[in-house]
């Protein structure tokens, strides 16, 4: 008895040294150098031109991606489940290489495909509408990068529900639109809140991607991310911190809406458990 108290106490030990080291400690360090000149050099960091727009343009790119990567996961997941048709197993393998694939190669293959001398940069050169080095290059690198989430949340989702309420609509004289909208969404609301709180989080966060794509203009064409990159390598370490507590503060916001939203999808379905 005392030996397997001894292995759970070094199995404690262990974890929380772990934790400590790898993830309490460098955050406890940025936030000492964000306020070790108080709250007034803080705010003067956050309130730049340049801190501003790259506010505005991170926003702008969630505001693009993750409604679209919201309707490709649902009509993706209810693809996947609701039929079954040759090529279904390698769309799944598909929809896993942003999970697998460097983000850094993602923007060189956009680079390859959308540049001014890649395989479509017949866009660019005779239609003039850039797409490397500008707003649509990093929408594009942003949807790539959190294409699987929503559907990976979607649809397991979907496995659990069956297919008893949509068969019962379509009885009564629902035709498909009315199914999605009244039966389907609702059913699955729980999996694409979850799948769209982290693909806002990944979106907010996301660097190695945008910043090949990007013409990483300060005040122009800087997210959050690369404007913590650039004052880093431009010397302005303390810049760089208060930029980078800024973007924790907002994912510390994502991990409470994430935790809330597990705790009410957990009482809806002991909820509906209770009622059956």
């Amino acid at each position: 008895m005392t030996a397997r108290l001894e292995k759970r106490h070094l199995l404690r030990f262990t974890v929380l040294t772990y934790i400590g080291v790898m993830l309490i400690a460098p955050v406890s360090v940025i936030l000492y150098r964000t306020f070790e000149h108080g709250l007034t050099q803080f705010w003067a960091w956050i309130s730049t031109p340049a801190a501003i727009s790259a506010l505005k343009l991170s926003l702008l790119l969630v505001i693009i991606v993750v409604p679209l990567n919201a309707l490709f996961g649902v009509s993706t997941s209810i693809l996947l489940v609701r039929n079954r048709f040759r090529g279904r197993s390698i769309l799944q393998a598909i929809l896993d290489l942003p999970f697998a694939v460097s983000p850094i190669i993602v923007g060189v293959a956009l680079i390859a495909l959308w540049g001014s001398s890649g395989a479509l940069g017949f866009v660019e050169n005779n239609l003039g509408f850039k797409i490397i080095f500008g707003l649509p290059g990093m929408v594009l690198a942003s949807i790539f990068v959190t294409l699987p989430f929503v559907v990976r949340e979607v649809q397991p989702v979907l496995v659990e529900i069956g297919v008893e309420q949509e068969q019962a609509a379509a009885t009564l004289g629902s035709n498909a639109w009315q199914t999605l909208w009244r039966v389907t969404l609702p059913s699955i609301r729980w999996g694409l809140t979850y799948g769209v709180v982290l693909t806002t989080a990944r979106t907010l966060g996301e660097f190695g991607a945008v910043i090949m794509v990007s013409s990483n203009l300060p005040g122009h064409s800087q997210t959050l991310t690369l404007l913590v990159n650039d004052r880093y390598h431009r010397g302005a370490e303390y810049g760089a911190y208060a930029v980078s507590t800024l973007l924790m503060g907002v994912a510390v916001a994502f991990l409470i809406a994430k935790a809330v939203l597990l705790i009410y999808r957990r009482r809806a379905k002991a909820l509906e458990w209770m009622t059956r």
